[in-house]
């Protein structure tokens, strides 16, 4: 029964992995990228590993197999933001039907003093 269940968390875990690289070919930007490669990726790899620790059973399988998976949630997306702030630092524009730089309106605000802790903590946009 083990042995079928982690059968099929690797099947979907080989899914997500197949669906991010797919992602990884299929859309335009870097940064449209980055994110399929760390949301179904990071995803399709738990699932594998959690998937190999269930079918072979053994303890010291599944302590190994859980950790390397909080390792990977962990650093995956740290990964990809790296990669993100240094593609947008080093000028890779965004791909010409994005809507919105989220980024760069964060970095403006900051960069021209528009940072004001008591604004920012409600969301308020009062002038005093």
């Amino acid at each position: 029964m083990n042995e079928l269940i982690g059968k099929i968390l690797i099947g979907i875990g080989v899914g997500f992995d197949f669906f991010g690289a797919l992602g990884l070919v299929r859309l335009p930007d870097v940064y449209n990228r980055l994110q399929a490669a760390t949301k179904c990726v990071t995803i399709g790899t738990c699932f594998i590993l959690v998937g190999a620790g269930v079918a072979v059973g053994t303890s010291g399988l599944v302590v190994t197999s859980l950790l390397c998976a909080a390792f990977v949630l962990v650093t995956s997306p740290v990964g990809a933001h790296a990669l993100a702030r240094g593609s947008h630092k080093g000028g890779v524009p965004l791909w010409e039907g994005s809507v919105m730089d989220k980024y760069e309106d964060d970095i403006d605000r900051v960069e021209h003093k528009e940072h004001d802790p008591s604004k920012v903590a409600y969301g308020s946009e009062e002038s005093s």
